[in-house]
């Protein structure tokens, strides 16, 4: 049994985390601050005796005696990021110095979970680990594209001059059950305008490109990086390479909830990224992973959790 910490605990990944390494016989720690996490996706954890929950926010201190640390807390979507931008970069940077500093006292390995925003508004397409970004320093997103930027930084130079054991997975656009309705993101967004026959907004013309993955397999992923050897250190990327226009994302959903939401287009917001795609050569080679969800069936599922959360029959 390990003791493990997962920081963002309650939120989207971090729960489905928590819920898997507990299956696994692990004992968890969840710690949120609950700014965009919900205690609804731990409730049923919390009678669990290896499961412990802590209200706390790591750009403090955090002091436990633990085996392995998942870094997860930051808030990750647009909305909720930019609501404020300075909390935004002091839970990136304060709380990554936070977290590698009980890393280093208790020798515990620690995974930052990045994203693929260190990519920016990408001119090299698929994205690989060896490309450094093209990323707006002043603008509207670098709360989180640069406080991520620094994570990594952070993460690196503990292991080369403190010796922790760090590992970085660059987390691609995902979606499953748990994501927040109001989030801003694209999948749940469109699910629940099509549930609710409302008009499906999309940003710019709707060829900008996504490629996004199921729940079910990043966690998968993130399981096997942390239980890589040491001398993998990352960055890797975690996401589905399948690639698709965000008209192509509305017309499915508004196809498989039998909607009748009409598109309607608003201006692209500052910064947004062209196309997103994921080289996962790496990770195929080091970790043996691939997602095996595709596009329909992880939407089939995520479909019906937003239809039974807004308690809709149809």
């Amino acid at each position: 049994m390990k003791r493990i910490l997962v920081t963002g605990g309650a939120g989207f990944i971090g729960s489905h985390l928590c819920e898997e390494m507990l299956g696994r016989g692990d004992e968890i720690i969840c710690l949120d601050n609950f700014f965009t996490g919900s205690k609804e996706n731990i409730r049923h954890l919390i009678g669990n005796p290896y499961f412990e929950l802590a209200r706390h926010d790591i750009t403090m201190p955090y002091y436990a005696e633990v085996d392995e640390i998942y870094n997860l807390a930051c808030p990750a979507s647009p909305i909720h990021y930019q609501q404020n931008p300075i909390k935004t970069i002091k839970t990136s940077v304060l709380g990554s110095i936070n977290m590698l500093g009980l890393a280093k006292r208790t020798g515990a390995k620690i995974l930052q979970a990045s994203t693929s925003e260190i990519y920016g508004d990408p001119e090299i397409h698929p994205q690989p680990e060896t490309y450094f970004g093209n990323v707006n320093p002043l603008g509207p997103r670098s709360c989180y594209d640069e406080g991520k930027r620094c994570a990594e930084s952070l993460f690196m130079n503990y292991h080369l001059q403190n010796g922790v054991r760090i590992k970085l997975a660059r987390i691609f656009n995902t979606y499953g059950p748990k994501m927040m309705m109001n989030d801003g993101r694209v999948i749940s967004n469109f699910i629940v305008q099509a549930l609710l026959d409302k008009d499906i907004t999309i940003f710019g013309n709707g060829s900008q490109t996504r490629s996004f993955q199921y729940i079910d397999d990043l966690i998968e992923g993130l399981i096997l990086f942390m239980e890589s050897p040491d001398r993998f250190t990352g960055p890797v990327n975690l996401g589905n390479p399948e690639e698709f226009s965000i008209k192509e994302i509305a017309g499915k959903i508004i196809a498989m909830t039998r909607s009748g939401s009409k598109l309607v287009y608003l201006p692209l917001p500052v910064d947004d990224p062209m196309q997103r795609r994921p080289d996962i050569s790496l990770a195929q080679k080091e970790l043996g992973w691939q997602p095996s969800a595709g596009l329909e069936k992880g939407l089939e599922i995520a479909i019906d959790y937003f239809r039974k959360k807004m308690n809709l029959k149809r």
